[in-house]
């Protein structure tokens, strides 16, 4: 991306007669998602025969030229930093990541660095059209410090809202792999319990009656047995804080390593110590969505990493 300002053009089909400005302009355009082409017409960068328009409620008439000045996205206050990723897929709109265990997503307080974000913003350098009009990566979604596994990344306004959509009505197919204390006596199951912040704990999250949180929901599949453990499979019809972690717990199934919601039992304290394992056995192998732009569908899955699969190995009957 340079810092010259992009001038953009749109003409009024004769199907769009009557249509706000700002629907018009992000059916003609794209790339760019309405709340940022309504943010562009308040500003007075979008003009028709010489004249400003300023109104994103304008009807528009057919046959009426649009000239649209798209300033270029102000630099992320977050410094881009050259940190290794994995990239499974990426695309001019979007990226997949592979995040390894111990990586934090975003920046915050005691992480300003280091993060999955500082990475992006060195890995797509240049190539960031900008969220809000800025040029950052747009998190849709994250996952936990000390989880594994896949993230899909925006790298367009177009992107980030169409991929925000698909989270927010549960249509994004997410799949983690876990080793959980104890055995399941049943095959399956769900786990349907709301979950919110912890009234005793902020920094945890609690189950809570009805009404008084957010739905979360976990359905989950046992893998195969193992040493007074399991290996399971949990699909996330939600997507919350720390969801499977309280759910798996909420059941008598903690994760194995998990520091805040499980305490290791005394039959997988040695195993935990000797293979240094110290994080919740969690990773998020499984990513299906619908391409926001292209509209196809796509499927991503990553394999346990090397940590998990000693643990594995030491944990199987």
């Amino acid at each position: 991306m340079t810092d010259a300002a992009i001038q953009e053009q749109a003409e009024i089909p004769d199907e769009m007669a009557g249509w706000r400005l700002d629907r018009a302009l992000a059916t003609l355009l794209p790339i760019y998602s309405r709340e940022r082409l309504k943010s562009l017409i308040s500003a007075g960068q979008v003009e028709s025969g010489g004249l400003l328009v300023r109104d994103p409620a304008t009807k528009v008439r057919p046959g009426t030229a649009y000239a649209i000045t798209v300033p270029p996205p102000a630099p992320a206050h977050n410094v881009a930093q050259d940190i290794p990723l994995t990239i499974v897929h990426e695309d001019a709109h979007l990226l997949v990541v592979d995040k390894p265990a111990g990586m934090v997503v975003h920046p915050a307080a005691g992480n300003f660095d280091g993060t999955m974000v500082n990475a992006l913003l060195h890995h797509c350098a240049g190539r960031l059209s900008g969220i809000g009009g800025v040029a950052r990566p747009g998190i849709v979604h994250r996952i936990d410090k000390d989880t594994s596994g896949l993230l899909v990344v925006a790298k367009t306004d177009r992107a980030h809202e169409g991929l925000a959509a698909q989270f927010a009505d549960h249509s994004i197919d997410r799949r983690y792999a876990a080793f959980v204390a104890g055995l399941p006596i049943a095959g399956s199951g769900t786990v349907d319990a709301p979950l919110a912040r912890s009234s005793v704990n902020r920094k945890k999250v609690a189950i809570v009656r009805e009404g008084q949180g957010k739905r979360a929901v976990t359905h989950w599949t046992l893998k195969e047995p193992l040493k007074k453990a399991a290996f399971i499979e949990c699909r996330l019809e939600t997507g919350r804080t720390h969801q499977v972690r309280v759910h798996m717990a909420s059941i008598g199934h903690p994760l194995l390593g998990d520091p805040v919601y499980g305490r290791a039992r005394p039959e997988h304290k040695e195993v935990l110590k000797r293979l240094e394992f110290e994080r919740q056995a969690l990773h998020a192998a499984r990513l299906g969505f619908i391409h926001p732009i292209t509209g196809g569908a796509l499927t991503f899955e990553s394999p346990i990493p090397s940590d998990m699969q000693r643990l594995f190995i030491n944990l199987k009957l």
